[in-house]
């Protein structure tokens, strides 16, 4: 029982890293970005790539996944998304539906419809045992690594000038460029911070998830189940929402597994009917 909620947390805090830029995107800018699972095929793609390719090793390679879709996603940004901040959440919905499928073409045509495959660090390979619990060596490292990240993002929003100018910029645009607050700059930094994080979540979850041209497809919900049930005003509520569907999936797919996802989705909406704006609420948000 406590392996599987531990491999349900592993889960579940791969799942906030892979969304916490759509909650960013979504929440404190008001955007709605379906193609965000792009962003995080990009990174696994980038892993896979230095690895198979030019024989670098894992960790290594982990700054490039970031580094790599940062910079895709701070280019459309530039180019494309930030003339559509303004536009209906329709228009966003569709402009970005497009991306996906852009990108899920071009993905496929480069490098091929096959699973992709990467060959972790021997130390990242088999169990360990953690307070007499028998636990794979890989989602111990997950939950080690991202429970840093959120930590980090958590402190940058709540205790740094960025946050806090990004929270302003939010609320009141107009306010915010009066005060000298660079609103533009603001957004791109999030967004591409945003984007970087996704690609960071699919190169650790190249093992777990696995990789091909339909990822960004296949985990598009999963990202806004997080973001919906957590709600989009804060970063805790994605993160609360990330542990208990991981575990709830988990444990969904060991205890009843023809059931299979459906755990999941079911969770989902009990906790959407008892709280129709998710888990947690900024007041005052819009």
């Amino acid at each position: 029982m406590l392996t599987i909620i531990f491999d349900g947390i592993a889960y579940g805090m791969l799942l906030f890293i892979l969304a916490v830029g759509l909650s960013v995107t979504l929440g404190l800018m008001n955007f709605v970005n379906l193609a965000h699972g792009a962003f995080a095929m990009a990174g696994g793609y980038a892993t896979v790539i230095l690895m198979n390719a030019y024989g670098l090793p894992f960790l290594a390679t982990l700054p490039f996944a970031f580094a790599f879709a940062a910079m895709i996603g701070l280019a459309l940004e530039r180019l494309l998304y930030r003339r559509m901040y303004r536009r209906s959440h329709l228009d966003q919905v569709l402009f970005s539906i497009g991306i996906v499928f852009m990108a899920v073409a071009a993905t496929d045509y480069l490098m091929g419809s096959q699973q992709q495959i990467i060959h972790l660090p021997e130390w990242l390979r088999g169990r360990i045992e953690v307070a007499g619990v028998a636990i794979g060596a890989y989602r111990f490292f997950l939950v080690v690594v991202c429970g840093a990240l959120v930590v980090a993002l958590q402190w940058v929003l709540a205790r740094t000038r960025f946050g806090s100018q990004l929270r302003a910029a939010v609320d009141d645009t107009r306010v915010a460029r009066g005060l000298g607050i660079p609103t533009d700059l603001i957004f791109a930094a999030t967004f591409a911070t945003g984007s970087g994080l996704a690609g960071l979540g699919g190169a650790l979850g190249a093992e777990i998830l696995g990789l091909d041209p339909t990822f960004p497809l296949k985990f598009m919900l999963y990202f806004l189940i997080v973001v919906t049930v957590g709600g989009t005003a804060t970063i805790s509520g994605p993160f609360a929402a990330a542990i208990l569907l991981g575990i709830a999936d988990v444990a969904g797919k060991y205890y009843i597994p023809r059931l299979g996802a459906f755990v999941i989705y079911f969770f989902m909406l009990v906790v959407l009917l008892l709280r129709p704006n998710g888990l947690f609420v900024r007041s005052g948000a819009r």
